[in-house]
């Protein structure tokens, strides 16, 4: 790719940009939210026509405008998201659009099974091409979504943060899976904010900032720190690293609970929350945190145990009702759970709290642009038109209009669900720095993270949950290392 300019209206988000991708190699492409990433990449996949520049694919000039173009030229993506029908099965998925027919021109689903079968044992997985995709868990879905672009011949395969949904032994598999890929001539374009995973997996590596490239180089002759400081323009003095607070032992307990169950998952979870705090929940994928968490937030109802609000027994019918309890939920998912992703990044800033920017019985428009223009600054949104959809802003961004939107509501609990997920360095220390202060006024925190380094960062205490169970209690000071906290939640460690 040679001078890539990509231009929206007036904005150029691509300022001429060069990179280039060799056979059998892992290329990491990295950069801040907002970066130009992700919009480099749907160039690629035709799904945005570049405004200049050229692209030649084994040295050969080729126009990509559309996501058929890419195809043809080899080019093949993973995107974050999965793109499947989980009511479909694994080999419907892998050929879809590109049905295998018989010769009576019907389609054949045993010599689709049966060529799938043979894409997965040339990756040496085992997968029933006949299983429908609803059944499969998620390390599962990433291999169907890697063997759907394999199909296609794809030699170019691009992966867009692939193990933001994996657990630590599904990464492993996931890398193993990578260079078999790499070993068969494959060239992978590694999208990621992991710096641990950047240095495992890649051999060389183009930073953005800001549209342009800052920064190309192989990964062997880099520190971690040189490529931060690439990506966020600055030297990260605080890297990540936890900062004693000043707590009050006798602090008044917001929130209690006592042996809460719940559905299949949740089965007795005890915890305290006191004023001023950030409780961290540790755990490996489906131990039951994110279950407790919709608990909380009245998402869902306990089935047994207790949960007091300042000592008063409360038992939330509804969302709404904990929401008017003071308690506030940042998802999981953002973009299924936390945005409406048609509508305006003032829209879902101001949506919890129209009443706030009423005159009369009709919204103020000027209270409106007022109260977003408030909150992009004070968190620092990223946006060129408050008043553009929302899912035109980078994950990053995104995340911060969830974050922002739910503070805004002058909670005094805030449950983050894996919070930092997705986003650059730079954005998650931003975003710890507001958990900080959030607390600093006396508010409390529940801080859900499968990100040990941002976990051990922010949190006073970390209570690890185990088959649905709280398993221990942990003081900040009892965990010496990411290590250490591993082989816990393992189950390894004393």
């Amino acid at each position: 790719m040679r001078g890539i300019v990509k231009s929206f209206g007036p904005v150029e988000v691509l300022k001429s940009v060069d990179m280039d991708i060799v056979a059998g190699e892992v290329h990491a492409l990295a950069g801040e939210n907002g970066a130009g990433k992700s919009t480099l990449m749907k160039v690629l996949q035709g799904v945005h026509p570049i405004t200049s520049g050229t692209i030649e694919v084994a040295g050969q000039p080729v126009a990509i405008r559309t996501t058929a173009d890419a195809e043809r030229a080899g080019i093949g993506m993973v995107f974050q998201e999965f793109s499947l029908i989980p009511s479909m099965t694994v080999a419907q998925n892998i050929f879809l659009n590109r049905e295998l027919r018989g010769k009576s021109g019907l389609v054949d689903d045993r010599a689709a099974e049966k060529a799938a079968r043979e894409i997965f044992d040339g990756l040496g997985v085992t997968i029933d091409p006949k299983a429908r995709v609803e059944t499969l868990g998620t390390a599962y879905w990433q291999l169907v979504e890697i063997a759907k672009a394999l199909a296609k011949n794809a030699s170019v395969l691009v992966m867009d943060e692939p193990t933001a949904s994996l657990a630590k032994h599904e990464v492993e598999n996931l890398f193993e899976l990578i260079d078999k890929l790499k070993s068969r001539g494959i060239a992978i374009v590694y999208i990621s904010h992991r710096m641990d995973e950047i240095r495992r997996v890649a051999d060389r590596i183009t930073v953005l900032r800001d549209g342009r490239v800052v920064l190309a180089a192989e990964v062997a002759q880099l520190t971690a720190a040189e490529i931060i400081e690439a990506i966020i323009g600055r030297r990260l003095a605080s890297d990540l690293v936890y900062r004693d607070r000043q707590l009050l032992a006798d602090a008044p307990i917001l929130l209690e609970a006592t042996n809460i169950g719940s559905g299949r998952v949740l089965k007795s979870v005890s915890l305290t929350i006191r004023a001023g705090e950030i409780v961290g929940l540790a755990g490996l994928m489906g131990s039951g945190r994110t279950e407790f968490a919709r608990v909380v937030a009245g998402m869902d109802r306990p089935t047994r145990g207790t949960l007091s609000i300042d000592g008063k027994l409360v038992r939330f019918s509804t969302p709404l009702a904990a929401q008017q309890a003071g308690i506030a939920l940042i998802p999981e998912d953002r973009r299924d759970q936390g945005l409406v992703l048609d509508h305006s990044v003032s829209d879902n800033l101001t949506l919890p709290v129209l009443d706030r920017v009423k005159s009369g019985a009709f919204l103020s428009m000027t209270k409106l642009r007022e109260l977003t223009n408030q909150l992009v600054t004070r968190f620092g949104v990223k946006v060129a038109d408050p008043y553009a959809p929302v899912s035109r802003l980078s994950g990053g961004n995104q995340q911060k209009v969830v974050v922002a939107k739910w503070i805004n509501t002058r909670p005094r609990l805030l449950v983050m669900d894996e919070p930092t997920s997705g986003v650059d360095i730079g954005t998650k220390t931003e975003i710890l720095d507001i958990v900080r202060e959030f607390a600093s006024e006396g508010n409390a925190v529940l801080f859900i993270s499968s990100e040990l380094p941002e976990l051990l960062a922010v949190a006073d205490r970390i209570i690890v949950f185990r088959e649905g169970r709280s398993d221990r209690a942990l003081n900040r000071d009892d965990v010496a290392s990411e290590e250490q906290l591993q082989l816990i939640i393992q189950g390894e460690a004393a």
